[in-house]
């Protein structure tokens, strides 16, 4: 029989399905920031983080909810939303001095075209050299909202060169 317990519990965050720390070691590995993008239903968070041993810091952030403030009148959480704030975020980062990132999507579902790429590109776009496959990301019509309702390729556009300005 033995006298010592051979169960290891794994980490919090593990256990609630919440980090995968082999993915998470392997880009901390790289030495770059992280671009860490999060999705919800109405809003997208991509932000652009820093590792440090007393914990992770954030350089720059963007939320699709700033979009309002803008002028975007269109929902927050499509794919056009989506690229706006990945480039909100890239043009905050350049201002700070982040010249590369990679791509942090957590546990979402790398879907080709999805919103995560959308964000990914609109990064990119901004001048953040990202390593990512060009297959993966959406069509330049869906990135502009040709696909909605309500003109909000134009609306694009405007939003667009309000963040350019700063």
């Amino acid at each position: 029989m033995s006298r010592t317990s051979t169960y290891e519990v794994k980490f919090k965050r593990r256990n609630e399905g919440k980090t995968n720390y082999k993915k998470r070691l392997a880009m901390l590995k790289s030495g770059r920031p992280r671009a860490v993008i999060r999705k919800t239903n109405y809003n997208m968070q991509v932000q652009i983080v820093n590792y440090k041993k007393e914990g992770d810091a954030t350089i720059a952030t963007a939320n699709s909810k700033e979009l309002v403030k803008i002028g975007w009148k269109h929902h927050t959480g499509n794919t056009p939303a989506a690229y706006l704030t990945g480039y909100l975020c890239g043009v905050r980062a350049k201002g700070k001095g982040i010249e590369k990132a990679v791509v942090d999507i957590g546990l979402i579902s790398p879907v080709h075209g999805s919103r995560v790429f959308a964000a990914a590109k609109g990064l990119a776009d901004a001048g953040i050299e990202i390593p990512i496959d060009a297959e993966a990301l959406p069509k330049e019509n869906r990135l502009k909202g040709g696909h909605i309702k309500g003109g909000a390729a134009s609306e694009f556009d405007r939003v667009l060169q309000e963040i350019r300005k700063k």
